[in-house]
């Protein structure tokens, strides 16, 4: 009864940034789903929930026609809420400058704790300026190159299946969604997989 009750949800509206000429792009749309951990029903009220205690994300992303997946491999997700692994910068004892990468808050930032009550925002993809691509988001776009735009989770302009999965505390959350990639970037958008895109993606 007191095990984490999670359930995935799309943020609406969705997060549109506005960066400074020194970034590596003005504008920006995030796509992201929250991870909300439901607290017990009231007649059970005496009893408190359980957290869900470090939640690791892993997403994948699919072609809407067949639910075959766009890449090999699996990524690992980002939680909104935690520091981005930004480089530091270091002046050495000649007066060099150079930029330290903190390696170990790059790994530790995929995991995070969700108490009753309370959720917490993962991201999933971005798109930039006028591009026509959008891009898988996580820790990795911080020091790709060029620099956000990760051509390692590219997806070109069109419509594709993303399956999230949440593993925490014994259990696992799993759900799944369509990116609208094939639209303006002000129209650029998650919505719920139907019952029929789900099927295709588990019978891959």
């Amino acid at each position: 009864m007191r095990r984490p009750r999670l359930r995935l949800s799309i943020e609406k509206p969705e997060l549109d940034n506005r960066y400074t000429l020194q970034q590596p792009a003005q504008l920006a749309r995030f796509l992201r789903v929250y991870l909300e951990n439901k607290p017990l029903p009231r007649w059970v009220g005496w009893m408190v929930g359980a957290p869900a205690l470090q939640c690791r994300a892993t997403i994948t992303f699919h072609h809407l026609n067949d639910g075959q997946k766009v890449f090999d491999k699996t990524m690992t997700g980002r939680w909104s809420g935690s520091p981005e692994p930004v480089a530091l910068p270091v002046v050495g004892p000649q007066g060099q400058q150079f930029q330290l990468i903190d390696f170990s808050r790059f790994n530790i930032e995929s995991r995070i704790d969700v108490y009753p009550g309370e959720r917490e925002l993962l991201d999933i993809a971005v798109r930039f300026d006028n591009d026509d691509e959008c891009y898988g988001w996580n820790n990795e776009a911080y020091f790709c190159q060029p620099m956000w735009r990760n051509p390692a989770w590219k997806l070109d302009k069109g419509r594709y299946l993303v399956k999230v999965i949440i593993t925490s505390s014994g259990q696992k959350c799993i759900d799944f969604f369509r990116i609208s990639n094939d639209v303006t970037r002000t129209d650029f958008r998650l919505d719920p997989a139907t019952p029929t895109e789900r099927n295709r993606v588990v019978a891959t």
